[in-house]
């Protein structure tokens, strides 16, 4: 069974765990301090984003290395049991808490169209920790992540910005990384500059990986490789949600061995 999940996973690029009641008490610990996340006037002014449709909530959850937070439960059970497997547990960093709002998205002041287009038709599909902090808007690997584990923290339908990905990208985004970091010197590798390459690759995924609504409810989990190309879809005026929002607690522990490890790690 391990040895077909990891197949699955390093075919696809993600998977899906079941409901596991390890996930169901994580989760109904970590909800009520979601909440007051959102509502807290510093977190607004710091996360709120996409015209006000969008609490982006980065480590707004303030865990240990195992996922306890005020008290309440580690991350165990077959997620944690799989992540071992397949890549060795990375202490985690302090969780995300992505909360989407009916409307996802409008547009911010700061947002040019193309931008904005951008996040509306593609989803703003991304690679976590490519970030834009070279001269002119190009991109570096800024943040060297293990993987990203998606935790729902409430029930919505699908058509409630679910996650989107594309299934099979992390195949030809790995391929680009490696082609574009090939023959650099260690200190050379943090500030690389990977826009182009980064910009192939993503046209090469739209045109041939298949894209994927990932919806799941409390209680189950998902992970991602971290060369998965993944994204928000926009809400939908049908949607299902509560009056909170659709809230998704998101890890990306990071590389002791930054960039390196991030192209090397199997």
């Amino acid at each position: 069974m391990v040895d077909t999940l990891r197949a699955e996973f390093d075919r696809k690029g993600w998977i899906r765990f079941p409901h596991d009641d390890a996930i169901v008490r994580w989760g109904e610990h970590v909800y009520p301090l979601a909440l007051k996340a959102r509502n807290d006037p510093d977190q607004i002014a710091n996360w709120l984003r996409a015209g006000g449709t969008w609490f982006v909530g980065v480590n707004a959850i303030d865990n240990d290395s195992a996922g306890r937070v005020s008290g309440g439960p580690a991350l165990t059970g077959p997620l944690r049991d799989f992540i071992d497997m397949r890549f060795g547990w990375h202490d985690l960093d302090k969780a995300q808490a992505s909360i989407t709002y009916p409307g996802y998205p409008q547009p911010d002041p700061q947002d040019s169209e193309a931008a904005f287009r951008y996040r509306r038709d593609r989803d703003a599909a991304h690679l976590d920790g490519l970030k834009a902090e070279l001269p002119g808007g190009r991109r570096c690997v800024d943040e060297a992540h293990a993987y990203v584990i998606g935790i729902p923290l409430n029930r919505t339908d699908e058509a409630a910005s679910p996650l989107v990905l594309w299934e099979g990208s992390h195949l030809i985004m790995r391929k680009a990384m490696e082609a574009a970091f090939a023959d650099l010197s260690d200190h050379q590798l943090r500030r690389h500059d990977v826009t182009q390459a980064y910009q192939a690759a993503r046209r090469e995924v739209f045109e041939t990986c298949p894209r994927l609504v990932v919806h799941a409810n409390p209680g189950e989990a998902y992970l991602l490789d971290r060369f998965t190309l993944h994204g928000v879809a926009p809400w939908e005026d049908e949607a299902k949600a509560p009056p909170e929002g659709r809230m998704i607690a998101y890890f990306r522990p990071d590389l002791p061995g930054g960039v390196r490890e991030w192209l090397t790690l199997p």
